[in-house]
């Protein structure tokens, strides 16, 4: 009898590669995506790393796949974007061992800063996508997708979304497929994509798109369940599971190959039932083709382009129930907010304190645009702090950012950051840089990088050093030091932007999440009320663990203070003590 195991999607997607005979996974990490990587070290077969940035990741599975095994590359949605360089012109290429993009989609913005849909960048691309709707979809069609790579010649995306990725499902365990290394024979018509080769390579993409097309129609993936014909949905992914949920005696034709569309399957399905509805997340992606090829269907007219979808909403918009969907009243919100002991709340509040404006770019210091803080002006993409720094001063000379600073974490900067310092530099360009090395990638959960001195597999590397990085570069004004030495980083602070030249801070503390030895006796702060002046200095950087008493005198959590001391460096008055 067959193991059958509760995973989340994530997990699932995983244990497919591991039946599918995967041998290399490459990635970067990426919420909603990361818990892939993080299951497939699980799996000693699979070679897996963490790459420094998500086209390195593609590119290492392409290369993977020239060399004829299996492979793959997993990402967030916009790392996809990070990835299209190779992306795009593997199209064209195809592959040798099978090739498989897992994008993982964020619709809602749970932790992104945009809602694409990763199927818009697939109709691009010219490759073909699989969705599934469940845990057991997520293995399954993970082990199909490196079927139909093989078959078609083609890398084949695998597009989840954050719900199926942390939902949890059953799924049933089967065994690995060991495979034969598909042996690697030079052709550069296939593999050399300069424009004669690609020229032809592209009618073989063309040809491959119709030959699945017409296939999908009779793919098991691709399936319609009649029921009541009064009305109809297509759909795809987790909104299947709000279309059963909400209307579980209506007909549906679930699409699992949701590019290229089975457009024979789609006509026959339209013509047993009286109105058709097209339920998809985000943009209108098969309601476009269906309407163009004349089949009557209702869309986007009345489901939203944003966001996430529920099974509410079907029965707000296609059955008229009247719903009650207020949130209960005794549920505050909770905004995102710094951890108490964050190396980057004490660089912040030096900013603050010198109101200096920061390029912002992405990770947990990206919190640094909201009060009580209030430093961060921008926010674009991954690497983008330093570049628009430089934007900015090219724009309006270097006096206009005498008061302005790029601020960039060790793994963002590790990603795309290095490219833009170059640039810099290049550029004959002036301005500070602030790489805040807290030694993680923190906001997707503490996984390493090139420069922690560790592997995805937990092993120990030689660590790049990001000082002597910025060295070789030929940056004369790089400097080391403590976060949490705020006497010496303001110090830092205003001889660095004070210069005519390009100057990078790297302000060097750990996470304080992060798993290690205690080797002294923790530290706490502790307030003396004797000699607080309640003049609240030490609330100004807004740490959690502070409050005040009823007579304004100065309150500490002893369970989530850290002794990080930031508070006692603001206190003129000595009135909070370390121990």
């Amino acid at each position: 009898m067959s193991e059958v195991k509760i995973m989340l999607g994530n997990e699932a997607i995983a244990r497919g590669a591991y039946e599918a005979g995967v041998k290399v996974s490459a990635a970067y990490p990426g919420t909603p995506s990361t818990e892939i990587s993080e299951n497939i070290v699980n799996y000693p077969e699979i070679y897996a790393e963490w790459s420094p940035n998500e086209k390195v990741a593609m590119e290492v599975a392409i290369g993977a796949s020239v060399s004829g095994v299996r492979s793959m590359a997993s990402m967030k949605h916009v790392g996809v974007n990070v990835a299209s360089d190779p992306l795009y012109t593997v199209s064209y290429i195809g592959v040798n061992g099978g090739l498989v993009l897992v994008a993982a989609d964020d619709p809602g913005l749970y932790s992104s800063q945009n809602e694409q849909d990763t199927r818009c960048v697939a109709r691009a691309a010219m490759v073909p996508v699989l969705e599934p709707s469940d845990s057991q979809e997520a293995k399954d069609f993970m082990k199909l997708a490196f079927d139909l790579s093989e078959k078609y010649d083609t890398p084949v995306i695998l597009r989840t979304t954050t719900r199926l990725s942390h939902s949890q499902g059953p799924v049933t365990l089967e065994d690995r497929e060991e495979r034969e290394d598909i042996v690697y024979e030079r052709n550069v018509g296939k593999f050399v994509m300069m424009p004669g080769n690609a020229k032809q390579r592209h009618l073989h993409v063309e040809k491959r798109l119709k030959d699945m097309a017409e296939d999908g129609s009779s793919m098991s993936i691709n399936r319609m369940e009649i029921n009541d014909t009064k009305i109809g949905f297509i759909t795809s992914g987790i909104a299947y599971q709000y279309v059963k949920e909400a209307c579980p005696d209506a007909s549906v034709l679930k699409l699992g190959l949701v590019h290229p569309l089975p457009r024979k399957l789609i006509e026959e399905f339209a013509t047993k039932v009286e109105t058709l509805y097209i339920f998809e997340e985000l943009e209108p992606v098969f309601e476009e083709q269906i309407k163009s090829w004349g089949i009557k269907c209702i869309g986007k007219e009345i489901f939203t382009v944003q966001g996430e979808y529920s099974a509410n909403m079907i029965r707000k918009a296609v059955l008229h129930e009247e719903l009650d969907l207020k949130a209960p009243a005794q549920v505050p919100a909770r905004p995102p907010i710094l951890c108490p002991g964050c190396p980057h709340r004490s660089v912040y509040s030096v900013l603050n304190k010198l109101k200096i404006h920061a390029a912002g770019d992405i990770g947990c210091y990206t919190l640094g645009a909201v009060a009580p803080l209030n430093v961060v002006d921008t926010t674009v993409c991954m690497g983008a702090s330093i570049s628009t720094l430089h934007g900015m001063e090219k724009a309006k000379g270097k006096d206009y950012i005498k008061n302005w600073v790029a601020v960039i974490g060790d793994s963002t900067f590790m990603h795309t950051g290095i490219n833009s310092l170059m640039n810099m530099v290049y550029n004959q360009g002036t301005g500070t840089v602030m790489i805040l090395d807290n030694s993680t990638t923190g906001m997707t959960g503490h996984q390493d990088h090139a420069a922690t001195g560790k592997t995805l597999r937990g092993e120990v590397v030689p660590a790049i050093s990001i000082y002597h990085l910025c060295k070789a570069m030929g940056i004369k004004n790089v400097v080391e030091v403590d976060a949490f030495d705020t006497a010496l980083l303001e110090k830092t602070i205003r001889e660095e932007v004070a210069k005519d030249e390009v100057s990078v801070i790297i302000t060097k503390s750990p996470c304080v999440l992060l798993k290690k030895e205690k080797k002294e006796t923790p530290k706490v702060c502790v307030p003396v009320p004797e000699k607080c002046k309640k003049c609240g200095m030490c609330l100004r950087p807004g740490c959690p663990a502070l409050t005040k008493n009823e007579d304004g005198t100065i309150l500490i959590d002893q369970t989530m203070c850290n002794g990080c001391g930031l508070c006692k460096s603001l206190c003129k008055f000595d009135a909070i003590e370390t121990v």
